[in-house]
């Protein structure tokens, strides 16, 4: 004799089986990610140090988890429009963010409004590198000297002009710091991407412009700008001649950057944990450390967790000096 379950408790028997059924299917997925290209979203312009990093990392990636990590450059507002477009993306793992510290270290405390948040729309993946920055002048400017620059502006104040790579970004508000703490009198001048900024450098276009040594490098090998100072409390390795803002009589003056993987919140922790042995894995190799440290960026990773207690602390620091340089987004 056939016995038939009544309606609702069909209905609910059938609802507990497709659901299980779809979690089931989800686990699967996750499980065998990745099964088609990945997006790595930069948003900052090519060639700069965040892109060649990036870069780097994709074609390892690629390697270690046999997709295609695909880089896409997008630019503009301090980092800004690159990383809420991350933000909005799926959840799948197949779109993730190179973060700096200009995106969730400095934006949170320079913009009155981010189109993202740089805490609750993101899944902290691993730290990358840290690296310092470096004022470095055209090579024919008769500035051999932080103090030279310091003198040559403040006697004709408004004519000297420093880059950036954009308001808001590192490479603003390092020089923003440096204006505020040597009393030098030079005018703002924000790019798009720290490219036409460097450009303008090696042009003589501007007197001076901050970024990290890995975007410089190449320009300061061929000699077509002159470093003249760094910015950390001890000299950089591959920059070892070139002394610290500190030395040059900014006492006090500490400041650097880094770089890290980010994936948009609620991505899977399993495929976060995957993401973040894989870079942990690709930053230990012998050729990327060497790498890294030729462009002068300094090898440093770690947790999801440890991750997102630096971007805590960080967007806490930069928000101090901020206020110390007057530094803003006009």
């Amino acid at each position: 004799m056939k016995r038939f379950l009544p309606g609702k408790f069909a209905n609910l028997f059938i609802a507990t089986a497709l659901s299980g059924f779809f979690c089931a299917a989800a686990m699967a997925q996750q499980s065998v990610w990745p099964t088609r290209p990945i997006r790595m979203v930069i948003p900052f312009g090519a060639g700069g140090g965040t892109d060649v990093i990036g870069r780097l990392l994709a074609q390892k990636l690629t390697e270690r988890l046999g997709q295609t990590v695909v880089v896409e450059n997008r630019p503009g507002a301090g980092g800004s429009l690159g990383t809420s477009e991350v933000a909005r993306a799926p959840a799948d793992g197949y779109t993730l963010l190179l973060g700096s510290s200009s995106t969730h270290g400095i934006n949170p405390g320079m913009y009155a409004k981010l189109p993202y948040d740089p805490i609750k729309d993101f899944e902290p993946v691993a730290l990358i590198a840290t690296n310092l920055f470096v004022m470095s002048v055209p090579k024919d400017s008769p500035v051999k000297t932080v103090s030279d620059l310091v003198k040559l502006s403040q006697s004709a104040p408004g004519k000297y002009d420093y880059a950036s790579s954009g308001n808001g970004t590192t490479s603003h508000l390092a020089a923003a710091l440096f204006v505020s703490m040597s009393g030098a009198q030079l005018t703002h001048i924000p790019y798009k991407s720290n490219v036409p900024g460097l450009t303008d450098l090696v042009a003589g276009r501007v007197a001076m412009m901050f970024d990290n040594i890995t975007a410089m490098q190449t320009q300061i090998n061929a000699g077509t700008i002159r470093p003249i100072a760094t910015t950390g409390l001890k000299r950089n390795a591959v920059l070892k001649d070139v002394p610290t803002l500190d030395e040059s009589g900014v006492k006090g003056y500490d400041i650097r950057g880094w770089f890290c993987m980010l994936a948009p919140a609620g991505t899977p922790a399993e495929i976060v944990t995957k993401l973040n042995r894989a870079l942990v894995e690709i930053v230990a190799l012998p050729e990327v450390t060497e790498k890294l440290v030729a462009i002068g960026a300094d090898p440093e990773t770690g947790s999801p967790e440890d991750l997102k207690k630096l971007i805590a602390s960080e967007i806490a620091k930069y928000k101090k000096i901020i206020q110390i340089a007057g530094a803003k987004v006009e």
